[in-house]
């Protein structure tokens, strides 16, 4: 599995919709979809800060790490 993006369940915890967060971080509805779904293959320092700033919390709050089962 690798990383794991908890974004929805942080955004969901701050009551903030996906439109209003992209909005607020200035990416696009379609970028941040695929962060929310795990689907991202990279995300940039400065997306991250601007995530956490818009939901007051830290990149462990939104990032997590589970090895591999295989």
């Amino acid at each position: 599995m690798g990383i794991i993006v908890n974004l929805d369940v942080m955004m969901a915890k701050r009551k903030k919709s996906l439109t209003d967060l992209a909005n607020e971080v200035d990416i696009t509805l379609a970028n941040l979809s695929i962060l929310k779904n795990n689907k991202a293959k990279a995300v940039r320092f400065s997306t991250l800060e601007a995530i956490c700033k818009a939901l007051d919390c830290q990149p462990g709050d939104i990032l997590q790490y589970r090895e591999d089962d295989s």
